[in-house]
């Protein structure tokens, strides 16, 4: 079953204005399906089979000879001798939308793409499944929790895999794949524990020498595979926001996970009831709509600058964002009941910063809608309806 994905009409509108595109992200997130009925023109060719890759790090001019143009190269970055020599094709042929790259590996497609392809490829990102596709084909879960268990790769809708069987088999067969292609992990069980520990810091400030100290590893491996994991889109960092404010705030960004499912997965939960009962759901609930969040962005072409709020008193704004020298502000709670408390910060905010005000959210855990004290209350699924 294929379902649809926002990020198409993006991919169809720059085809024609770039001479290569790349469509970048994590594993199994739906980027060779998508491109493959998307273009059905274009002829498939994966560099993850190693004859072709030999191929074509052999000899790259008699392999773009014979891949001359609609192309579509998969897992590019496993051959990045070919970038330089894509870059003299392109630039002789002149042909718009020549060739379709994707790779899984952001750290090495980008880095072969600085060097070599700047200005030449649109580059888009594809995460997992977000609200508004799923809900589009009917398969969004009601509750949060449920869908904040299950995830959102595509496998486990396509082919219908339990999380508890889909995320392990993942893990081992993607995630410690990449980290060991990337950097030298002598223990795979620490790896695993670091993950954990991850996992269980989601929604919240990073400290990478507690982490390393909690895995018994050094504070450099910590930040090695935290890199990795970065570039592989499992796990992403939210910048602190102190545009104009004062010294006494804090400047240690937040760490939050692609996919709840994996989450959920390695905190060994075994059901959507145990996400109700974990005793860091409030976290949890906020990596699951910050993640929402961006993937809106990514999917519409985007590239999201979003940020967190806190000051040494803990007053926190959870998700801001800048449109035109107008500030935007969500506040997201778990509670599936919304009470007072739920607006001081937002309320605080808005008098102390100074700054020009634009739409003030809070998304909850419930799902009705309705604006107070000119707050727009947003329940979980209304989060998909946000540009």
């Amino acid at each position: 079953m294929f379902i649809p994905r926002n990020i198409l009409e993006p991919l169809r509108q720059l085809k024609g204005k770039y001479p290569l595109l790349a469509l970048t992200g994590p594993r199994q997130s739906g980027k060779t399906t998508l491109l493959q009925a998307a273009f059905p023109d274009y002829q498939y060719v994966s560099l993850e089979n190693a004859d072709v890759r030999e191929r074509a790090v052999q000899d790259p001019n008699a392999f773009l000879e014979k891949y001359a143009g609609k192309v579509f190269f998969d897992e590019v970055q496993r051959a990045p001798q070919l970038f330089s020599y894509l870059q003299t094709k392109t630039d002789s042929d002149r042909t718009m939308g020549q060739y379709i790259l994707s790779g899984s590996q952001n750290f090495l497609l980008l880095e072969s793409i600085s060097q070599s392809l700047a200005g030449r490829v649109a580059l888009l990102k594809l995460l997992p499944f977000s609200f508004s596709e799923l809900a589009a084909a009917g398969l969004l879960a009601n509750s949060w929790q449920e869908a904040a268990f299950k995830g959102f790769y595509p496998a486990i809708f396509d082919r219908h895999i339990e999380p508890v069987d889909f995320y392990p088999n993942y893990l081992e067969t993607y995630i410690e794949r990449d980290v060991r292609n990337l950097v030298a992990v002598r223990d795979l069980r620490q790896f695993r524990l670091f993950l954990k520990r991850c996992a269980g810091h989601t929604g919240q400030l990073l400290n990478l020498l507690s982490l390393a100290n909690d895995c018994g590893i050094s504070s450099p491996t910590a930040k090695a595979w935290l890199s990795v994991l970065e570039s592989s889109y499992i796990v992403f960092t939210l910048s602190p926001y102190y545009r104009n404010f004062n010294k006494r705030l804090v400047k240690t960004p937040k760490l939050f996970f692609y996919d709840t499912g994996l989450v959920c997965n390695l905190l060994e939960m075994d059901d959507p009831g145990d996400v109700d009962n974990y005793f860091q759901r409030g976290s949890l609930f906020e990596n699951f709509i910050v993640a929402e969040m961006y993937k809106q962005a990514f999917h519409q072409g985007r590239r999201p600058s979003f940020y967190f709020w806190q000051d040494s008193n803990k007053n926190e704004i959870d998700l801001l964002w800048e449109k035109a020298s107008t500030l935007h502000l969500m506040e997201i709670k778990s509670g599936q009941t919304v009470n007072a408390s739920f607006f001081h910060n937002l309320e605080k905010f808005t008098a102390a910063s100074g700054q020009t005000i634009g739409h003030r959210y809070l998304a909850y855990g419930g799902t009705e809608g309705f604006s107070q004290q000119g707050i727009e209350v947003l329940g979980w699924q209304a989060v998909q309806e946000l540009e």
